[in-house]
């Protein structure tokens, strides 16, 4: 009779192989950037600008819906008579 044949160890190998890990990953410095004064100066201006567009945008809004209110009443006022 045939017998079927056996590894003489029953445990499989290991389906990987643990390659070693770096001990620690480098550290990259970051170049150095550097602010011109005329860059800040810019920032500063175009911040103040804007802000003060939008100063202009919200008492142009506050004054138009106050004129909105009054005209509304006087219309009012001229229809009840």
């Amino acid at each position: 009779m045939f017998l079927p044949k056996y590894p003489d160890n029953p445990t499989p190998p290991p389906a990987h192989t643990h390659a070693p890990a770096d001990a620690a990953p480098v550290r990259r410095t970051l170049p150095q950037i550097s602010i011109s004064p005329g860059a800040v100066a810019a920032v500063l201006v175009g911040g103040v600008v804007l802000t003060a567009l939008l100063a202009a945008v919200a008492v142009t809004a506050i004054s138009v819906a106050i004129a909105a209110v009054v005209l509304r009443s006087m219309l009012r006022d001229h229809h009840r008579r």
